[in-house]
């Protein structure tokens, strides 16, 4: 069934998703996430264009090696998605062009990782990652992913942060200013940034209701 979801790549989905998901307990990274980006591909591609076979194999394997958010070798997290990724397709007779499109498109598709994508399916997949790291959804992962940390949700002290350091692994909530309120300035795409905009007002939207319920 979840193959189906990347139409007309469904064969090429059955072959990939079995390797897609490394770490199984990791909601914020799971195959749901994936849909997710490929939808955001599929709707940013039919504006920008891009090939959408190295869309789909990139987002098929954006994350099919984990590294979680805390540890000192995140930012390598994306290079090591690319390397595995060009093994797996390398499996598939796919080509040396092929291969390295997906690779450069995996590589700097992380914002820890901070490299220019320079293609146009790069672009795109960049922005299709990032649009579910921001709105409603991207506040979820978040919090999700702070629990998996053992991060609190707010310092009750200080929640605002207007006489201490931010500090997104010991709060969730501070998450939203050192990261997830940048990342609307950054996008590749026109149609990227669009996108973005709205989601980076829900974003907004909902860090100003959760302060106002927990520090009035």
């Amino acid at each position: 069934m979840t193959a189906a979801l990347f139409s007309p790549f469904d064969k090429l989905a059955m072959a990939l998703l079995p390797l897609a998901i490394p770490d199984a307990s990791d909601g914020a990274h799971d195959i749901a996430h994936i849909t997710r980006v490929w939808s955001n591909a599929c709707a940013i591609s039919k504006i920008e264009g891009g090939d959408l076979e190295i869309l789909a194999a990139a987002t098929l394997l954006h994350d099919c090696i984990s590294v979680e958010k805390d540890s000192p070798d995140r930012a390598k997290a994306s290079s090591l998605a690319a390397k595995a990724a060009s093994a797996h397709l390398q499996t598939l007779g796919w080509s040396h062009d092929k291969i390295a499109r997906v690779y450069h498109a995996i590589e700097t598709h992380s914002f820890s990782a901070n490299i220019t994508p320079e293609t146009l399916e790069a672009r795109i997949l960049q922005d299709a990652d990032r649009l579910d790291a921001i709105g409603l959804i991207g506040a979820a992962r978040c919090f999700y992913v702070a629990g998996r940390m053992g991060s609190a949700l707010y310092d009750p002290g200080d929640p605002r942060a207007k006489n201490r350091a931010l500090d997104d692994r010991a709060f969730a909530i501070d998450h939203f200013e050192t990261k997830l309120l940048k990342l609307a300035d950054d996008f590749q795409t026109p149609e990227g940034q669009r996108l973005a905009s709205a989601r980076h007002t829900e974003l907004l939207g909902f860090r100003d209701t959760f302060l106002a319920q927990i520090a009035p």
